[in-house]
């Protein structure tokens, strides 16, 4: 009984069947009608123009993202605890030829206003020191939280007063999605660029970098191709993305994963260490009674020395839930 990670979850079926329908001759790269139709596609989802690239990895979005609006001499501000900063092997830097990350603080690993004022409020406006350029946010956040859209908004708000680019990685933007009840545009929030995962949430090898900009999206295809992320066959990238979007299957996936979570999350009682939000469970426990779980059959990580992670996806059956929820509740 898998709660590992949602990255580990089987391929919807649906991504197959359009992967099947997508086998045939085609112009390469990102030259082929699906890859041409994304524009259009997401433009339609959030009620904006949008320029849509694919690739294959979310560090890939969330850095080719930063790097077009983000110089070498720069930096980003994100949380202390952001998918950036602490899982993405220094990625970012590579990526951004240097840059920084300024770390942020905020209650579960969420930025707000306050905390990336104490972060750009103390450094001076001269060479000497390295100027903020951007600031990432995590929607749902490393801990499983959701920003509202007032909370998007103040961001906002304070990224135009001081002249930043605003960027949000949405990994598990789906299930922020499916939490909040609201329409794509409105979990997003007026941000510059998204990483919009669809790995997690039962696809296979497509992430789209979504650019609300379209300059920065012509800056991004030079750095795509530069970074080894113009697939020649382009189309099977693309045909994922159309599948998950067709019916809403992205939506769909992300609320059987937020009630697996939220059925898990209703017996930790005190054990729990975040409200939860989206798919991911934090719950406090011991060594011992972590080896009992995992005696009990059930996979997931350790977080720290007295904790533990699960993760639900998409495909979570309902009995191992309910058999992980018994299994806390016993403990």
């Amino acid at each position: 009984m898998h709660f590992l990670s949602d990255n580990s979850a089987s391929v919807h079926p649906a991504i197959w069947d359009a992967m099947r329908a997508a086998d045939a001759s085609d112009t390469p790269y990102d030259g082929d009608a699906l890859s041409a139709a994304l524009d259009e596609r997401m433009s339609a989802l959030f009620g904006r123009e949008c320029s849509v690239l694919w690739v294959a990895t979310g560090t890939a979005a969330n850095c080719l993202a930063l790097a077009t609006m983000v110089q070498p001499h720069g930096a980003v501000v994100c949380h202390e605890e952001a998918h950036i900063e602490m899982d993405e092997g220094g990625a970012p830097g590579f990526y951004l030829h240097g840059a920084k990350l300024l770390l942020g603080q905020g209650e579960g690993a969420r930025l707000d206003v306050d905390g990336i004022r104490a972060v750009i409020d103390p450094i001076r406006d001269d060479v000497h020191q390295v100027q903020p350029h951007a600031i990432s946010i995590t929607q749902a956040s490393e801990y499983g939280r959701v920003y509202r859209p007032e909370d998007i908004a103040a961001i906002r708000a304070l990224a135009d007063e001081r002249g930043l680019r605003f960027h949000m990685d949405g990994a598990r933007f789906a299930n922020a999605v499916a939490f909040l009840d609201l329409p794509p545009a409105d979990a997003a929030g007026q941000v510059d660029a998204l990483s919009f995962g669809f790995v997690k949430n039962g696809g296979m090898t497509a992430e789209a970098i979504v650019f609300f900009d379209p300059a920065l999206a012509d800056v991004a295809q030079y750095r795509r191709k530069r970074a080894g992320h113009l697939q020649s066959k382009g189309r099977f990238l693309a045909a994922q993305i159309h599948a998950m979007l067709d019916g809403d299957v992205w939506l769909h996936n992300a609320r059987a994963a937020n009630a697996a979570a939220a059925e898990i999350a209703a017996a930790c009682g005190d054990r729990l260490m975040h409200p939860v939000e989206a798919n991911e469970v934090f719950v406090r426990c011991t060594a011992d009674e972590r080896e009992v779980l995992r005696r009990r059959g059930f996979g997931f990580y350790d977080w720290g020395a007295d904790a533990a992670r699960f993760v639900s996806a998409w495909n979570t059956r309902e009995e191992d839930a309910r058999a992980l929820a018994q299994a806390i509740a016993d403990l």
